[in-house]
C-alpha cells in the first residue's frame, strides 16, 4: 500500500510540475526544470515560516526528478532474463569445486562458465575477489594467482558439486563425519590464531586447501556457503589480517555490499542499490570506533544510527544498521552477520532500497565494518 500511495503522490506532482513548467521541460529537460522551480522556491526564502520547508521542498523535487529519468532509463532496457542454475559437474575427478570451477582452472575456463566478471576488488590475501554473478544469481568470486589459475574460490549460493557430497541440505554433523577433524587453529609467522568454530563455521585442511564450510544456525545448521584457499594464496598471507590500505578498505566494503546482495537474491528478495552519497556516513562511525576503541550503534556523542543518517542529510523512511569487527575478511563478517537474528532481518528485510558499506582499521590492523541500510 505504500508503494501504491507514493507513485500517486508522485503522479500528482509530476502533474503539478508539468503544469507549471512543461515548456521549461521541452526547452531544456529535467535539470532545467529544477533550476526554474529552486529558482521560485528562493524567492520566497524571505518568509520566515517557508524557510524550513524550502529545504525539504528541494529534496522532494530532486527525487521526483530522480525517479522520473530512472523510469525513462528503464524503458530503454531489454526484460532482464533469469539465468538458469548450471548445471553441475558431479565428475569423482572435480573435487571441491562451485560452478564447475575448482582451485587450479585457467581464468579462461572459469570465464567460459560464468561469462565476464562484474568487479574485482581488492582482498586480505594481496590479490583480487573478482566476482561473477548474472544480477547476484549464480554468485562466485575467484583469486587468481599470477599464473591466472584459480587459487581462491566462495559461493554463498546453491551451486557446490562434488565436496565430499555436501549440499546445501547437509548439516553440520554429515559435514564433519565427511572430514577429519576440523582445525583449531591457522598458524602465521609466530603465532597461532586460534579460530571460532562456534562461530558458525568449521575450516578443514583437505588436499593443499584450506575448505571452510560455513552454516547457518537459522536453518537448522545446514551448510550455506564455502571458501576454499589454496595452500599457496594462504601462504602469502603473513598475519590473521589483511594489510590495511585504501585500495583493501574499499575491497571489503565492496565485496561485503556484493555478499550482501547475494544472500537477498539467493531468498527471492531484490538486491539493493549502492548509494555512494552515503559511504561517508557508514566510513565516519567506522572510524569512530576504530579510532576510540568502543564498538557500538550509538557514539561517544550520544548518536543512534538515524541520529547520524540524519546529520549527514540522508533521507530515509526506514532504516538499518548493522556492525561486525575482528574478523578477517567481508566473508566471515558476512556469515558472522546472518548467524545474528536481529542482523540478519536488517540484511534479508523486504523494504530496504538501499546499502552502503563503511570500513576502517584500527592499530591492530582489524577491519570494523558499518553496513547502512535504508529505504527512500
Amino acid at each position: 500500500m505504500r508503494k501504491i500511495r507514493n507513485i500517486i503522490i508522485l503522479i500528482l506532482i509530476a502533474g503539478t510540475i508539468w503544469h507549471f513548467y512543461g515548456n521549461t521541460f521541452t526547452k531544456s529537460g529535467a535539470q532545467g526544470v529544477f533550476t526554474e522551480i529552486r529558482s521560485d522556491i528562493n524567492g520566497l526564502k524571505e518568509i520566515p515560516k517557508v524557510t524550513a520547508a524550502v529545504n525539504y521542498i528541494n529534496e522532494e523535487v530532486q527525487h521526483l526528478l530522480d525517479k522520473l529519468n530512472e523510469m525513462a532509463s528503464d524503458q530503454d532496457k531489454p526484460n532482464q532474463l533469469v539465468p538458469e542454475q548450471p548445471q553441475q559437474n558431479t565428475s569423482s575427478e572435480r573435487q571441491s569445486a562451485a560452478y564447475n570451477v575448482q582451485i587450479g582452472d585457467s581464468r579462461s575456463d572459469v570465464e567460459q562458465q560464468t561469462g565476464s566478471p562484474q568487479r574485482s576488488s581488492l582482498n586480505e590475501y594481496g590479490v583480487d575477489w573478482v566476482a561473477y554473478h548474472k544480477n547476484y544469481r549464480n554468485f562466485i568470486m575467484v583469486a587468481y594467482n599470477q599464473q591466472n589459475n584459480v587459487s581462491g574460490l566462495y559461493t554463498n549460493q546453491n551451486l557446490l558439486s562434488s565436496i565430499k557430497g555436501i549440499s546445501y541440505e547437509s548439516s553440520k554433523e554429515s559435514v564433519r563425519s565427511m572430514f577429519d577433524e576440523p582445525l583449531e587453529s591457522i598458524r602465521k609467522g609466530f603465532v597461532n590464531y586460534r579460530l571460532q568454530n562456534k562461530q558458525g563455521y568449521d575450516m578443514f585442511h583437505v588436499n593443499n586447501k584450506y575448505v571452510t564450510i560455513f552454516y547457518d544456525k537459522h536453518e537448522d545448521n545446514t551448510v550455506t556457503a564455502m571458501l576454499i584457499i589454496s595452500d599457496e594464496l594462504e601462504r602469502q598471507k603473513q598475519s590473521y589480517f589483511g594489510k590495511p590500505s585504501k585500495e583493501l578498505k574499499k575491497g571489503l566494503e565492496y565485496q561485503l555490499y556484493d555478499l550482501t546482495n547475494a544472500a537477498r537474491v539467493s531468498r527471492g528478495l531484490s538486491p539493493l542499490t549502492w548509494q555512494q552519497s552515503a559511504r561517508k556516513t557508514a566510513r565516519g562511525h567506522s572510524t569512530d570506533m576504530a579510532e576510540n576503541n568502543f564498538f557500538s550503534h550509538t557514539n561517544l556523542d550520544g548518536q543512534s544510527p538515524f541520529d547520524r543518517m540524519r546529520e549527514d542529510n540522508i533521507a530515509f523512511r526506514t532504516a538499518g544498521e548493522n556492525l561486525a569487527a575482528g574478523q578477517p575478511s567481508s566473508i566471515f563478517a558476512h556469515e558472522g552477520l546472518m548467524n545474528s537474528m536481529g542482523h540478519r532481518k536488517n540484511i534479508l528485510k523486504k523494504d530496504f532500497e538501499n546499502l552502503v558499506i563503511g570500513v576502517a582499521f584500527n592499530d591492530k590492523e582489524q577491519p570494523f565494518y558499518t553496513e547502512t541500510f535504508w529505504a527512500d
